[in-house]
């Protein structure tokens, strides 16, 4: 059994506000630590579960967040930036039994704890298919198309529900409650780790492979806060504008529509000034 652990940051255990997430600062070396500590439950947990390998995918802003000097050395990660599949990498070799989203937050739009899909600000709404799509849908569309489970969702009270649309089989943790979009009721790394750790080996249990559901044709939509944005996101072949503030894109495959998307919120991230976005 390998299980891919893919682990984002905003939906960790005390992470609140954007200091906590924001690479350099000091909230975010406080952090770092409780970000690996839900990590290390859940390796833990799929390895008492039964799992042969687990591998550890950095999912948030520049995928070196994690500390690797304390990651149970049972597993292995892929940390950095610039992968085909970006926060489900590794998914795609045809050896994943089951996949984990561990600190996944709601999507931009959205009530919950830095809710956002990819960029932290500038989009607005995001569907598939007509179907609201926070990052945890759109990945488990692509986990979909090789086969992949999704095991385990972990967050905020409002990912957890979230979750319970792209993902009803899976197993959830809230290891805080939403109060504001920079606020939550967390509770301390120690008793969110205990619960990380027996979920995940409970879902152990669910791992397999299943058959590749192939989706497509699949459509994007999505809506910036500026006309501008629109109009570089219109810049990427295939993504046609479709009103002054939304672009709307169709792909055949999963693999496909993540990537479209990546190259989307690329360009949408360089054409933002700093006051005026």
């Amino acid at each position: 059994m390998r299980i891919l652990i893919s682990a984002d940051m905003e939906g960790a255990t005390g992470v609140t506000w954007p200091a906590d997430v924001t690479p350099g600062t000091e909230q975010w070396q406080r952090c770092r630590s409780m970000f690996t500590s839900d990590v290390n439950a859940a390796i833990s947990g799929f390895f008492a579960g039964g799992a042969r390998e687990v591998l550890v995918n950095e999912a948030h802003a520049t995928m070196r967040n994690l500390l690797l000097e304390r990651l149970d050395e049972r597993a292995a990660m892929i940390t950095g930036r610039h992968k085909d599949l970006s926060m489900v990498e590794g998914i795609q070799h045809g050896d994943v039994d089951g996949v984990a989203f561990l600190g996944y937050h709601s999507g931009a739009g959205a009530e919950g704890v830095l809710a956002h899909t990819y960029l932290p600000n500038s989009i607005t709404g995001v569907w598939l298919d007509g179907e609201p799509a926070d990052e945890g849908r759109l990945n488990s569309c692509v986990a979909a198309e090789y086969g992949v489970p999704v095991l385990l969702v972990t967050g905020d009270d409002r990912a957890c529900v979230d979750a319970a649309a792209y993902a009803p089989d899976a197993h959830t943790v809230a290891v805080k409650r939403y109060v504001s979009r920079y606020a939550a009721l967390c509770r301390p790394p120690g008793a969110t780790a205990e619960d990380i750790a027996d979920a995940a080996e409970a879902a152990a249990a669910e791992a397999g492979r299943t058959a590749a559901a192939a989706r497509g044709p699949l459509t994007v939509e999505v809506e910036l806060d500026a006309a501008h944005l629109a109009g570089a996101a219109a810049l990427v072949p295939g993504v046609e504008q479709t009103g002054a503030r939304r672009v709307r894109y169709t792909s055949q495959t999963a693999f496909e529509m993540i990537r479209c998307f990546k190259a989307v919120t690329t360009l949408v991230s360089n054409a933002v000034e700093a006051d005026y976005g």
